[in-house]
């Protein structure tokens, strides 16, 4: 464990208690982390990359714990470019809600409602994907993310 590490789980944690974020969200399992679908779907693509143990801080990972994290989450932010199209992606690693090292991923596109603006300043309701539309999503993030092989190797 590096140092100032916090324990492999963490019995208030959303994220360790496997409650956030949703399960019928699941992507992939990337090796260090794993890959959900964000339940609002505004801004189509919104994807999350969580750590799989309760750790808050990047500088708490060993440095080859943090390259893996940050290869994965390079994985996911260059699939979802290439699925749809996008301009630019959004890195978001704040934590102050929940404090377990999660990435929120965004891709934001051509019709881009608000492009200069952070996606949390974003007047709208949500969009929640469900049943077919949700599953054949997730799908399509699923397939070229499965096709690389994750680290097995364990920190």
């Amino acid at each position: 464990m590096a140092e100032g590490e916090s324990a492999l789980s963490n019995t208030t944690c959303p994220a360790c208690l496997g409650s956030w974020p949703r399960q019928d969200h699941f992507i992939a399992n990337l090796g260090s982390s794993s890959a959900y679908l964000h339940e609002d779907q505004f801004f189509p693509g919104w994807t999350i990359v969580v750590f799989q143990r309760h750790v808050t801080e990047l500088f708490q990972l060993a440095p080859p714990e943090r390259v893996q994290l940050i290869e994965e989450v390079n994985l996911v932010a260059k699939t979802l470019s290439e699925i749809y199209r996008a301009k630019k992606i959004n890195y978001e690693l704040l934590g102050n809600q929940l404090p377990h090292i999660h990435w929120h991923l965004i891709p934001r596109l051509a019709d881009d409602p608000a492009p200069r603006e952070p996606v949390w300043c974003v007047p709208h309701d949500p969009i929640v994907l469900t049943g077919p539309v949700l599953q054949e999503t997730i799908d399509r993030l699923a397939f070229p993310l499965q096709a690389t092989e994750p680290n097995p190797r364990r920190f």
